[in-house]
């Protein structure tokens, strides 16, 4: 394998499959598939996961009844849904996990603990990282590039629906082109929209690449800790 220990970053919409809201079960099951088949070669994974399936809190179309800072909170607990749910289907296929919560609900995960999330990691267990940072104004995307660096992680994996970074949206534009590996300062130079501002500078002062890829496509994951290209590397 081309990284021993990653951090998965996956995104809360992407679970709606092909529904309007909540989890598609099949795509739930995928991602739990996917993830067991390079556990299995000995990855060390640690994953953090969007709520915006559920509920989104930075720029929440409800600003002027849900306060900005209630709002966070809120997108904070709808990640800790989505990690609870991922954590069952883990365990279902036989993956060892833990979820650790930066905000405390002992009945259903761990506090967040450096620690001992990394001594999870080294016997061989999935660690899910659940309400983001636990700070208002901060997106999961802040959250997994500050965890990453936490626990010494060789690589962020940002699965999305899209098969890599192009040079516009390719869902819009046809004759968008597509990057195999692009530099942390041509993704400034070029205005690439790949994660919000300070998790990509957090990511660029910290040296940790970053992977976008097909999250979506069964079999990518493990393509990509293969050292296959398949999506875009951003390096420095």
């Amino acid at each position: 394998m081309k990284y021993k220990r990653v951090l998965l970053k996956l995104s809360g919409e992407a679970l709606m499959g092909d529904k309007e809201f909540g989890i598609d079960h099949n795509r739930l099951r995928q991602y739990a598939e996917d993830i067991r088949s390079v556990v299995n070669h000995g990855v060390q994974v640690a994953i953090v996961i969007g709520g915006g399936n559920i509920f989104r809190g930075v720029g929440n179309d409800t600003e002027d009844v849900i306060d900005r800072v209630q709002g966070d909170y809120m997108g904070m607990l709808a990640t800790v849904i989505n990690s609870m749910a991922l954590q069952s289907a883990l365990e279902r296929i036989g993956v060892d996990t833990r979820l650790q919560s930066a905000i405390k609900m002992e009945q259903i995960c761990e506090p967040y603990i450096k620690r001992r999330a990394v001594r999870h990691l080294e016997k061989g267990r999935v660690v899910i990282f659940g309400a983001g940072t636990g700070n208002p104004y901060f997106t999961t995307d802040t959250a997994a590039s500050l965890r990453a660096i936490e626990i010494g992680a060789h690589v962020i994996l940002k699965g999305t629906r899209v098969d890599g970074i192009y040079s516009a949206d390719p869902e819009k534009h046809k004759d968008a082109v597509k990057y195999n590996t692009v530099t942390f300062d041509e993704v400034y130079e070029k205005g690439l929209k790949i994660m919000d501002l300070t998790a990509f500078t957090l990511c660029n002062e910290n040296k940790v690449p970053i992977i976008v890829f097909d999250m979506n496509r069964q079999g990518n994951l493990l393509k990509v800790l293969e050292g296959e290209s398949v999506g875009t590397l951003v390096e420095f």
